[in-house]
């Protein structure tokens, strides 16, 4: 399966605490680029929502939602292959889990 193959729609995004990877989406600050994320239930240290997995009490990094395009689950270890994904680079429009088709 191609990993362009495995991303899909942030409304799916499981919203168990579990690390996703995510897309964000390009800015002004820079381009498109994939980080490693979880849902927060909100604690002491932030609200509800979407934070880098590298995030720490007294440094949260959120995300808004619209920040975020999509996501796809971590994949398995692959010993030749040690790096991220590409970001998804595909149009707004697209159809994400193969609906499209």
């Amino acid at each position: 399966m191609d990993e362009t193959d495995r991303w899909r729609h942030m409304a799916s995004a499981p919203k168990d605490g579990s690390r996703i990877l995510v897309t964000i989406r390009p800015t002004e600050q820079g381009p498109a680029a994939v980080d490693l994320a979880y849902w927060s239930n909100g604690d002491q240290f932030g609200g509800e929502g979407w934070r880098a997995s590298d995030s720490s009490p007294g440094h949260i990094i959120e995300y808004a939602e619209p920040e975020l395009k999509c996501w796809m689950p971590m994949p398995s270890a692959n010993l030749n292959r040690l790096s991220m994904p590409s970001p998804w680079e595909g149009s707004d429009a697209q159809q994400f889990d193969g609906s499209g088709i």
